[in-house]
């Protein structure tokens, strides 16, 4: 996570610096968190005045304010802009990258062997795939509960045999009114929405019509027997037939045979209102659960960052039960604190547009950093047109949201991290849902890489759970002392790792007391360097690199930038009383660049990242301090393990050499596509030989960070609709509402215009990119089969070559795939129901069953 581009940095710091100087002074706000009188009025000035720098920082006005509001031409205190290709789409935002690649250790001779090693690996002869259904059959009369999903029906009482007609039952099936369109809120759970466009709803007695949709028109269906079923709405009870044809359906509270109901598929329903994908076709799927996979990983997205920070700066959630229309409706909650002058500074622009649904106007956008951009159906477009892994980061900030003044959640890490995972699983409950009940849906939550396999070769998505979080299992440091042990982080791992956690960070934007970290730069690195002295008690401890090395040093502290100089602590000094203004923490002035955190890791951390290993966990080193990741890599070497990920480019050059090394994996932060492709190219002369070369990408969506900007539509080789996706399925423009977007003209928009930035990856760089962004599933789960200890493929490490007679003593007829994998070893292929290995005897097949369990060991 990581606020990137100026635009962002300077939103997210004028409202933290808002929100300080709310929390110190209180003069603005009262003792109920509302505004009040002209401090209210100071606070939308102050914002609003922002909102304005905003949009000539757009406009093209890079330049900085002085503290009086006035423009400052100081060429030696520049902005931090991540959306310069420098910093955006460099191969470390931990230390954006130079010409000079000293800290490189890879030599040209070395980087050949690398890149001809993708390339064989690349060439090598594809697994088979098949085409799956979505969904499952949903015939006449529905089977289950679960089965009358998104779905036509009219409704016959078991008893009378009168057909709901409206709110009365009539003997005749034939009035367009019966027609009612079950759109699931949950599992088993439904609102009824009818040709009219509102929702069969009850009261005390009778049935009615409501206009919203929400708690009150979410009916329970329970199963009665064959084809029968009961419908339950809490507040009113059982829905009845009456006992007068022509008579208003009524309520009781217990059931009885006038309680039972047989729905029939019908036509001429009205649609509830959603988003659709713009994929046609069936989605790829392993011709076997167990054969080498294929599809995109993307290893760092935060899907359920509406949480955090209190739950009140983010704007929209990736679905509501309610449907679209209240999961992306706009920014109440914001524009009600300030009157609009919150949302239009988030924006970026004056006076831009806070409605979501239907228009989407100003957002989603690329950065448009506060907006929902992983709604369930933009996910589901890349899952349609290709992603088959997707890791979701639980992710907080203490200190920032304890000083935004808005909130409903707790602050407290670990806290929102547990709400979030709850979440997760109530997204792929309702996700589910859509598809015909528990099981069902693409979105499946995995813990292990077994799950994982299975999970992609049925051609749906595995979602792994993660974490990135400021202050880990309560372990902060203030004045060098910590607030965990050794014990409470095991119990903690325990826990997180029970709950679904498979990969994690140690820190994220403060110091604490596992590891120090690479910290921010510019306007932002002065602010999240305020919130580390409250964190902390101290300063982030920045001093001089020895050695000074361009490539290798976390971030550089702006020397001439400080709180009271930027721009918008200008606005704010001019809106608020000097006392708050004086009252945020100071950074000190820190010496000549470039920058490393004396802070590394400590015997804390060094006892969490074995814990990790203890538990197949992957290890993210990114945000740490140059030498925390330093001694973290020194020690997983030391240890030998290699389920080392680094998912979002908040590492530096110096390392990655290393992780592949050790047999781990990486995804850059994906950016604009013209700079992922020129990270592709650098990652090349990286390649292990001895693992399976495969590429993903890192989001960071939903937090703060910048999403890929359109290359523009007059290029020489746009993107052309439509166009083909994994399996042969047809990939369209994205529709949401009343918004079309077109990856030319829009960017990266939101989450379901990932399938068309990886063709604009093939427009720019050709097939190959996308051949090794399909590969990278199958890189990331054998990276974390590598975790449990499993061997890498003998074919190339002869060290790890056994004999036929050790494999035909050791695996039995009947074991299971994952058996052979950690008695024997990688295979050097997997496809279909054989598995390939290089023995002393030369090369044998494993064939297996269709339950993935062993039928035959023979030399090939």
């Amino acid at each position: 996570m990581h606020g990137t581009f100026r635009l962002a940095a300077v939103r997210l710091s004028v409202v933290a610096a808002v929100a300080v100087a709310l929390v110190v002074a209180t003069v603005i706000y009262n003792g109920t968190g509302g505004p009040t009188g002209n401090g209210a009025d100071s606070m939308k000035k102050a914002y609003a005045a922002a909102a304005a720098n905003n949009a000539a920082a757009k406009a093209g006005d890079t330049t900085l304010y002085n503290a009086d509001g006035t423009h400052s031409h100081d060429p030696g205190a520049p902005a931090h802009d991540d959306n310069d290709p420098k910093t955006k789409n460099s191969v470390s935002r931990s230390a954006p990258t130079t010409d000079n690649d000293s800290s490189d250790p890879t030599t040209p001779a070395q980087a050949a062997r690398s890149i001809g090693a993708a390339a064989d690996q690349r060439n090598q002869k594809e697994p088979k795939l098949r085409n799956v259904s979505v969904d499952p059959a949903q015939p006449s009369i529905p089977t289950n509960r679960y089965n009358l999903f998104n779905a036509c029906y009219g409704l016959k009482s078991i008893t009378t045999g009168r057909w709901l007609n409206g709110l009365t039952f009539t003997a005749s099936k034939m009035s367009g009114g019966s027609a009612i369109f079950f759109k699931p809120t949950s599992l088993g759970h439904y609102m009824l929405y009818t040709k009219a466009g509102t929702y069969l709803a009850g009261g005390k007695v009778q049935a009615r019509f409501g206009t919203a949709p929400g708690p009150k028109v979410n009916w329970t269906v329970t199963q009665s027997g064959p084809g029968s079923f009961r419908l339950f709405l809490p507040g009113s009870g059982y829905l009845q037939v009456p006992t007068s044809a022509g008579a208003i359906a009524t309520f009781v509270d217990s059931p009885n045979d006038r309680t039972q109901f047989q729905p029939f598929r019908r036509t001429g329903c009205k649609p509830f209102p959603e988003i659709g994908t713009g994929v046609y076709g069936k989605p790829a799927a392993g011709t076997t659960g167990i054969q080498e996979t294929r599809g995109t990983v993307d290893a760092h997205t935060h899907g359920m960052a509406f949480e955090f920070l209190g739950g009140e700066l983010h704007c929209g959630r990736p679905w509501s039960p309610w449907g679209v229309t209240v999961a992306l409706k706009g920014c109440e909650n914001l524009n009600a604190v300030t009157s609009g002058a919150v949302e239009s500074f988030f924006s970026g622009e004056a006076g831009s547009d806070p409605v979501g649904w239907p228009t989407f106007k100003s957002w989603p956008a690329p950065d448009a950093l506060t907006h929902e951009g992983t709604y369930y159906k933009w996910m589901e477009r890349s899952w349609q047109a290709g992603q088959r892994v997707l890791v979701n980061l639980l992710v907080e900030n203490n200190q920032l949201c304890t000083i935004y003044p808005i909130k409903r959640n707790s602050c407290d890490d670990m806290t929102s991290i547990r709400l979030q995972a709850k979440d997760m699983h109530l997204l792929e409950n309702y996700i589910d849902a859509q598809h015909g009940g528990p099981g069902k849906g693409w979105y499946r939550i995995v813990t292990n890489p077994v799950q994982a396999r299975k999970v992609v070769n049925a051609g749906k998505l595995a979602v792994v759970m993660g974490i990135e979080t400021s202050v880990l299992f309560g372990c902060h440091r203030y004045l060098g002392k910590a607030t965990c042990t050794k014990a409470s982080i095991e119990k903690q791992l325990t826990e997180v790792r029970k709950m679904g956690v498979t990969q994690m960070e140690l820190v994220n934007k403060f110091d604490n007391a596992l590891a120090g970290v690479a910290g921010d730069e510019g306007t932002t690195g002065n602010l999240v360097n305020a919130a580390n002295i409250l964190e902390t008690g101290s300063a982030w401890k920045m001093t001089t690199c020895k050695p000074n090395d361009p490539e290798v040093h976390d971030r550089d502290q702006n020397l001439d930038i400080l709180p009271n100089q930027d721009a918008l602590f200008g606005a704010l000094k001019a809106a608020l009383p000097q006392s708050v203004i004086d009252a945020l923490p100071a950074v000190p002035v820190y010496p000549a660049k470039h920058h490393c955190n004396t802070l590394g890791l400590t015997e804390l951390g060094a006892e969490t990242i074995k814990g990790m290993a203890k538990r197949n966990m992957l290890f993210d080193p990114d945000h740490m301090s140059v030498k925390a990741r330093k001694q973290s890599l020194d020690l997983v070497e030391t240890m030998r393990y290699p389920g080392v990920v680094s998912s979002h480019s908040w590492s530096t050059p110096d390392a990655y050499p290393r992780i592949y090394d050790e047999k781990g994996f990486i995804t850059p932060y994906a950016g604009d596509s013209e700079g992922f492709v020129e990270k592709w190219k650098r990652h090349l002369t990286w390649v292990n030989p001895k693992t399976y070369w495969g590429f993903g990408y890192g989001a960071d969506i939903n937090g703060l960070g910048a999403q890929g900007a359109a290359r523009g539509a007059d290029v020489k080789n746009p993107v052309k609709y439509p166009f083909t996706g994994l399996g042969g399925v047809k990939v369209y423009k994205q529709v949401s509402g009343k918004r079309t977007y077109d990856i030319n003209k829009d960017g990266v928009a939101h989450y379901g215009m990932y399938p068309d930035w990886l063709q604009d990856l093939k427009m720019i760089a050709g097939p190959s990119i996308v051949k090794d962004m399909y590969r990278g599933s199958e890189a990331y789960l054998q990276t974390w089969e590598r975790a449990y200890g499993v061997k890498t493929d003998a074919c190339t490490s002869p060290s790890h070559k056994h004999s036929l007679k050790f494999i035909k003593a050791k695996v039995k007829k009947g074991a299971s795939w994952w058996k052979v994998v950690k008695t024997v070893g990688q295979p050097h292929r997997r496809l279909g129901s054989k598995y390939t290995y290089c023995t002393k005897n030369g090369k044998v097949t494993v064939k297996f069953t269709k339950a993935g369990t062993v039928s035959t060991i023979r030399k090939s």
